[in-house]
Order: C-alpha cells, then sequence, then structure tokens
C-alpha cells in the first residue's frame, strides 16, 4: 500500500487533483469531508463545538453554520487551536478505519488541506504539493465561490506559504493553466505512483 499525502492552500485545486486520482483507482481519504461527516448534527463532535463556541454557530435546522464559524476562529488562533483540537482526533480515527479497509496494493490519497501547517509530511510514503501563485487562488476564491476579498486574502494567510508547502513537496503538481493541462499532469502522476506499488521482478 503507497500513502500519499495531498495537500494544497485553498483554491488550488486540490480537489480537482483528489478527484481526478479516485477517477483513475486511488482509494481517497477527504479529510475536509471527513470533517463535516465527523460534526453532522447528532454526532459528539458538533456537541463539542457547540459546547466551546455557543449556540450562535448552529443554522436554524440544526447543522453547522460553518461560515459563521470559520469567521470565529479564522479571527483568532486560540479559537481555532480549540476546534482542531475538537475535529482532529475524530478525523484521524475515520482516516485511519478507511485505510485498514482499503486493499493492500491501493494507492491511498489523503487530501488534507493543513498537512504543511501541522507538520504530517512524515507520516506518509510520499506528498503531492498543488502549487498555485497566490493571486490565481485569490481569483478563483472571488469567481467561483462568491468569497469577499479580504476573506478569501485572510483565508490565504491563514495558511502554509507556498514556500512551506513545496519545502515537503516529493511531487508538485502546477495548477493554474487549464482543466485539460491538470489532466495531463495528473496521468504523468499516476502513472509514478502506480509504479511504486507494483511489485518489481
Amino acid at each position: 500500500m503507497l500513502k500519499v499525502g495531498l495537500t494544497g492552500g485553498i483554491g488550488s485545486g486540490k480537489s480537482e487533483v483528489s478527484r481526478r486520482l479516485a477517477a483513475r483507482g486511488a482509494v481517497v481519504v477527504d479529510a475536509d469531508k471527513i470533517a463535516r461527516e465527523v460534526v453532522e448534527p447528532g454526532t459528539p463532535g458538533l456537541a463539542e463545538i457547540v459546547e466551546a463556541f455557543g449556540e450562535g454557530v448552529l443554522r436554524p435546522d440544526g447543522t453547522l453554520d460553518r461560515e459563521r464559524l470559520g469567521a470565529i476562529v479564522f479571527a483568532d488562533a486560540e479559537k481555532l487551536k480549540v476546534l482542531n483540537g475538537i475535529v482532529h482526533p475524530k478525523v484521524g480515527e475515520r482516516s485511519e478505519q478507511l485505510q485498514r479497509e482499503a486493499p493492500d496494493d491501493a494507492v491511498v490519497v489523503y487530501d488534507v488541506p493543513l498537512l504543511a501547517e501541522n507538520n504530517l509530511a512524515a507520516r506518509y510514503d510520499v506528498v503531492i504539493v498543488v502549487d498555485t501563485p497566490d493571486e490565481v487562488r485569490l481569483e478563483r476564491l472571488l469567481r467561483l465561490r462568491g468569497m469577499r476579498e479580504a476573506d478569501a486574502r485572510a483565508r490565504i494567510a491563514a495558511q502554509a506559504s507556498r514556500e512551506e508547502r513545496l519545502r515537503i513537496a516529493d511531487i508538485v503538481i502546477g495548477n493554474e493553466g487549464s482543466l485539460d493541462d491538470l489532466d495531463a499532469e495528473v496521468d504523468k502522476v499516476w502513472q509514478d505512483l502506480s509504479a511504486r506499488v507494483l511489485p518489481t521482478g
């Protein structure tokens, strides 16, 4: 089994890369997706968040208001630490469960937004960084996600710098071109990863 850590800043196109690797046969463990699952209504995770941040972070239907919670924690490093302390262990447990269920010869891709920030590179056989210039990421956040510029800049600033990410990369996927360009890049990377799990001789 090959354990691959996939990371990239917000707006880098990491999810596009993740989807394309899954389509080629990778077992994708998506930390963001799991992070949403562990705070769904009725979960211990959501109860702990409400206890820490108050009922104001819930929508009227009882689901987590991620935007409101984001506005609170991204403006305050201590509160972000509290939130991460609740969510990260639960994401870790679920990720390990998915890994145990994967075939022995699988390429398991962990889609981890904060891989650089949390010094997790050593956990993986290979680290892939989706690298996109900050201005391109900013433009995508404004155009594709409808974020306000100040919010988008704050989110980018709260994450690791490009240099910090590139320092831990075994493979870099540049993503400032078209989706066709990205497809071609992912094809090359998939061949590389597949070759690493195939028995030699």
